[in-house]
């Protein structure tokens, strides 16, 4: 399992790197469009081919490949802070603080924040800019993805609270604040890292999502859910099978970050 989680590293950090050197590798732009050369196959000036309307594919792919990249962890970032302040919080305080944060929880958990996500984004104008997109998609991502693992980080500070050492600092007379920064919250740490990790492929499959729906990135910047769109036209796989690249970039990275999160998950046991 080591050998598959140092393998999954890899593949993870040379999507990265070639996502972020695009500009470089795909000088074009995602954006240009080659008007004699809609919906071509693969050759040498177009790896990939280009779309009905003639933009490169190869170059939509890796710019793609970095929104979802860099903008999935900072939802995850956020959400995880979130849950941090909501679920650490109240797990340290206790009594009706944590009743009311776990009820509060509870009551975002019975909603299908899927659809909450594809409400929100259908209220938005239908000419937005693609960077306010882009931002709006991810912030609501964040703000609407931090009850479960809420409720991982109530109990677990629940749980410190109880142990030896926090009330042996208490008895000695520490502040709440003090205790909580100094004692509590050092020890969620691994906890914290774990959900962070996990959000984050939840993420990047829920823009997918929104993407497929027309509801996610606005054209013409690229996300995976747009160029997975793009899919509903064809007829066979076999037809034009370049086009599943999006498809199985998405399931290798989602599929490298399971294999990471194996072990996130045992530092957090």
């Amino acid at each position: 399992m080591r050998l598959w989680r140092q393998v999954a590293c890899g593949v993870l950090i040379l999507v990265l790197a070639a996502s972020m050197a695009a500009n470089w590798i795909a000088p074009a732009g995602y954006a240009r469009q080659y008007r004699d050369d809609t919906n071509a196959a693969p050759s040498r000036t177009h790896w990939l081919g280009t779309d009905e309307i003639g933009r490169d594919q190869f170059a939509r792919v890796l710019y793609g490949t970095r929104i979802s990249l860099l903008l999935a962890p900072a939802a995850a970032l956020l959400s995880t802070l979130m849950a941090a302040l909501i679920g650490g919080l109240a797990g340290y305080l206790g009594g009706v603080w944590a009743r009311t944060a776990m009820a509060m929880t509870d009551l975002f958990m019975s909603l299908p924040w899927l659809f909450l996500l594809i409400m929100a984004r259908a209220l938005m104008p239908l000419n937005v800019s693609p960077v306010v997109s882009v931002l709006v998609t991810f912030l609501l991502l964040g703000l609407l993805g931090w009850t479960t693992a809420a409720r991982v980080l109530c109990v677990s500070a629940g749980s410190l609270c109880s142990s030896d050492f926090v009330k042996q600092a208490r008895a000695a007379g520490i502040s709440p604040a003090r205790l909580f920064w100094v004692h509590v919250a050092p020890n969620l740490k691994p906890v914290l890292y774990a959900q962070f990790w996990i959000s984050i492929p939840v993420f990047i499959l829920s823009e997918a999502n929104l993407g497929i729906l027309g509801l996610g990135v606005a054209e013409p910047m690229p996300s995976w859910g747009s160029l997975l769109k793009e899919l509903e036209g064809l007829v066979s796989v076999g037809e034009e099978p370049w086009k599943f690249v999006p498809l199985i970039l998405l399931v290798v990275v989602v599929t490298s970050f399971q294999l990471l999160l194996s072990r996130e998950e045992e530092v957090a046991a």
